[in-house]
């Protein structure tokens, strides 16, 4: 009998389903942008940050689960064996990685954390291979994701030769958001084997995020005086979460950690491009982005032709 999921493992279907999550995770910094804008919130206001993103992926969860329950015809609402599951994802997914990201980033440079976000990639095939063990740790995927490493490197080589060092309250703990979002991937492919991903991502997104603006709120931080503008971007953002991360969900179900993961690295590839259109910052798009490009490419390419494997 085939699998409901057959076709979810064909490398079109990763690649353009893939590709949405990316170009949706892409248009959320030029988002967040123009929310703080809006909102007036700083941008080493953490706390604040915390907060605004807390009921962001609140939100995000509720139009996950919503639309999931509509879809099924019923309620999606989780047994008791999946509420440690979904703790388990809310806390790395949404409650580290956010945690240690709004932190990070108010004590580096944006270029710099793009950089190291992008070490999300190896950490999440580390992890999966080599903690988790739910598959084998390859020279094509280490090669293909070294050189997608590269190609992100170099869209922010300039920046990256400042000339300022490594701090731990900034890149530490951006480091420490990428491990994180590592272990996430790897968790929500490990425990959504017998469970519906769109419910564990929804829900993980309404606890964590609570717990999210929580922490942002007993921190002094507050989301900002809201107009009907800045309300429907805030939805936009929240939509954003639920569509893009949903879409990964259902992928890691199906697919190794590897095959998904690498296509991470089109996140800043996308981010350029949308912030290019949409920020006006069309002096992004130069010749080395489009080695940049074709070099994260490749490094999909290689991991990919490396998972051809059964799982």
């Amino acid at each position: 009998m085939k699998e409901p999921g057959k076709c979810l493992t064909k490398t079109p279907v990763v690649a353009l389903l893939a590709l949405i999550s990316c170009a949706l995770w892409g248009s959320a910094f030029s988002a967040v942008k123009l929310s703080y804008q809006m909102l007036e919130i700083p941008e080493n206001a953490w706390a604040d940050q915390l907060t605004f993103g807390g009921i962001r992926f609140a939100i995000a969860g509720i139009m996950v689960l919503l639309t999931g329950s509509l879809a099924e015809r019923k309620p999606l609402l989780p047994a008791a064996q999946t509420v440690p599951k979904i703790c388990i994802i809310g806390f790395f997914q949404t409650v580290m990685q956010y945690f240690c990201y709004y932190i990070g980033l108010a004590h580096t440079s944006g270029v710099k954390a793009s950089v190291l976000v992008g070490t999300n990639v190896f950490l999440a095939i580390f992890i999966s291979s080599l903690v988790l063990r739910l598959e084998k740790l390859t020279f094509r995927k280490i090669a293909g994701s070294a050189v997608g490493f590269l190609g992100i490197v170099l869209i922010h080589f300039n920046a990256l030769t400042d000339g300022s060092g490594f701090r731990w309250i900034g890149e530490g703990m951006i480091l420490l958001c990428t491990v994180a979002s590592g272990f996430s991937s790897a968790f929500m492919k490990k425990l959504s084997h017998n469970e519906n991903p769109v419910l564990l991502s929804g829900w993980q997104f309404l606890a964590g995020g609570t717990v999210l603006a929580g922490i942002g709120i007993v921190n002094g931080g507050s989301a900002g005086h809201f107009t009907a503008k800045s309300f429907l971007l805030l939805l936009y953002l929240a939509f954003i979460s639920a569509a893009a991360y949903s879409i990964w969900a259902i992928l890691l179900k199906y697919n190794p950690v590897s095959k998904v993961s690498v296509f991470g690295f089109l996140n800043p590839i996308c981010g350029v491009v949308i912030s290019a259109v949409i920020l006006q910052e069309s002096n992004q798009i130069t010749p080395m982005f489009v080695v940049s490009l074709i070099l994260v490419c490749a490094g999909i390419i290689t991991v990919n032709s490396a998972s051809g494997h059964p799982k």
